[in-house]
């Protein structure tokens, strides 16, 4: 099989992507200029750096992402700005062969840039979009409550995104400062979504400790982990995720983009596979970091194989919340890809 076959052909899994991260580049200067907002963001005030329309989405380290991640989600202020946002996002998971996603939403940014902002109306104009795919490809929601907003924020997101469950809404996951809004705050918010029959899943090891992995998984409950790679660190931590089987959503480009590692060959995802621990694979905010779920897929391929893709592939498939015959169709189609490619690298 040639090197990186596998990665163009086999069926793709979304389970670590910002939705507003999806935004391409040209979407966000048209919007921002629409709306008349910078392409760059500082909560301080105006920097006299208007950014670049030609490369909007230049960046360096995490601190700088935030700022840029502040920005898109300023240009989106109206729920068919959303709408045409999921729409594009469908065209281009579509055109890379993707067949099923629980993509991370932020409602507590949006109504901080912009208080009227109708959250309800928005989450129907994206969901309306996203079915739009179906049935080469199905797309929920797992909004997240936000850390840098604080715990009655959280909760008040959590009440809210449980009534909207029939907008595709499966789950909550928590972003953000995981050092100064520590897990601990979140037990409650994240208590009541899980008492509601939302799943749950926790960004954590990015930039923080060894232990903030531990307590999102020990004190909220965090069924996925997105990055997890501080859990390194601490072989304790590590045994916590293998014996729990907790799934870690591994973005190698956006880790190396915002530092959370030094180095992508080899990624610390080799490290933890070879641990025990459960591998998927992902794109974090695929436009901002200049990437694709396609391309981190060749990445991966090309540092551990085919044999391992294929695996963290079988793994995001099984870390899914879908329902049961929903696994077994996506199991069916990468056997079948698989297969095929085998026999073409045979004849």
């Amino acid at each position: 099989m040639a090197l990186g076959a596998l990665a163009r052909r086999i069926p793709k899994i979304y389970l670590h992507c910002h939705l507003e991260g999806t935004l391409r580049p040209a979407t966000f200067v048209e919007l921002a200029a629409k709306h008349g907002v910078g392409l760059r963001y500082r909560p301080e005030g105006d920097t006299g750096s208007p950014g670049d329309p030609a490369d909007p989405y230049r960046f360096e380290g995490m601190g700088e992402f935030l700022y840029l991640f502040a920005a898109v989600s300023r240009s989106l202020r109206e729920p068919s700005d959303y709408a045409r946002l999921a729409a594009e996002f469908v065209d281009d998971a579509l055109a890379q062969g993707v067949i099923y996603g629980e993509l991370f939403v932020s409602p507590p940014v949006w109504s901080f840039f912009n208080p009227s902002l109708d959250v309800r109306l928005t989450m129907e104009a994206i969901a309306s979009e996203l079915r739009r795919a179906r049935p080469r490809a199905i797309f929920r929601l797992l909004p997240d409550l936000t850390r840098n907003f604080g715990e009655a924020r959280a909760m008040e997101t959590a009440r809210a995104m449980a009534t909207m469950t029939d907008l595709d809404v499966v789950g909550v996951s928590l972003g953000g400062d995981e050092v100064r809004f520590p897990a601990r705050l979140f037990v409650e918010p994240f208590a009541y979504a899980r008492s509601q029959g939302l799943h749950c899943v926790a960004h954590a090891g990015e930039v923080g400790g060894a232990a903030s992995v531990r307590d999102a998984v020990e004190l909220l409950g965090a069924e996925r982990i997105g990055h997890g790679i501080r859990a390194l660190d601490d072989p304790r931590t590590v045994e916590v995720l293998v014996s729990r089987g907790t799934p870690l959503e591994i973005c190698p480009t956006s880790n190396r983009l915002t530092g959370a590692v030094l180095t992508d060959h080899p990624h610390p995802y080799v490290d933890f596979d070879r641990l025990g621990c459960v591998v998927t694979i992902d794109s974090d905010d695929p436009a901002l970091f200049h990437t694709s779920i396609a391309r981190e897929y060749e990445l991966v391929e090309s540092t551990a194989g085919p044999g391992a893709l294929e695996r963290y592939v079988r793994n995001a498939i099984e870390a899914t919340f879908a329902q049961p015959i929903e696994k077994q169709v996506m199991r069916a189609q990468l056997d079948e890809a698989v297969a095929e490619l085998h026999e073409r690298s045979s004849s």
